[in-house]
């Protein structure tokens, strides 16, 4: 009788169920998500500098 509980769940999770992988399309990306961006890179360079700065006086 226990040998039929592990069976049940195993057709269960049948791959004929299952749906075709369907690939994202890749979205156009806007021109506050580049401004974003960019003033993120910009704050990792200062940050950078930054930290180099500091290590240098040491």
């Amino acid at each position: 009788m226990h040998r039929f509980i592990f069976l049940f769940p195993a057709l269960l999770a049948s791959p004929a169920l299952a749906e075709g992988y369907d690939r994202p399309i890749p979205q156009a990306q806007s021109a506050t998500a580049e401004l974003w961006y960019a003033l993120a890179c910009l704050a990792l360079v200062v940050a950078m500098v930054a930290v180099q700065r500091l290590v240098s006086r040491r």
